[in-house]
């Protein structure tokens, strides 16, 4: 029998903690380790039906600089369907929801 997943992922968030101590204390590591990181933030959008889902996921640089993005649709039961969002309506995503998120590290 396999090794037990949630061992795995212990070891692997020990790891990455570990890592980010370097990182924090290391400014080289830290400019290394920023260069080939992107973030992901999905936003689920209200849906008539409570079973359907909808989001879209925005990928940006470390910057905050949205790269692209992605629609997502699915219904109970049935694999999502995603849709790449091309630059025109990128732009009235952007004006959407420029004054309500911004993401804050307050710890």
């Amino acid at each position: 029998m396999g090794t037990d997943l949630n061992t795995v992922a212990q070891k692997k968030l020990k790891s990455r903690i570990t890592k980010f101590k370097k990182v924090n204390k290391d400014i080289d590591e830290k400019n290394k380790f920023f260069n080939n990181l992107g973030v992901s933030v999905e936003v689920f959008l209200p849906t008539r039906d409570p079973e359907d889902e909808e989001s879209i996921i925005f990928i940006a640089a470390v910057d905050g600089k949205v790269l692209y993005a992605d629609y997502s649709y699915m219904e109970a039961d049935a694999e999502p369907i995603s849709l790449p969002i091309d630059d025109k309506d990128l732009k009235v995503l952007s004006e959407t929801f420029q004054d309500v998120f911004k993401l804050n590290f307050d710890v």
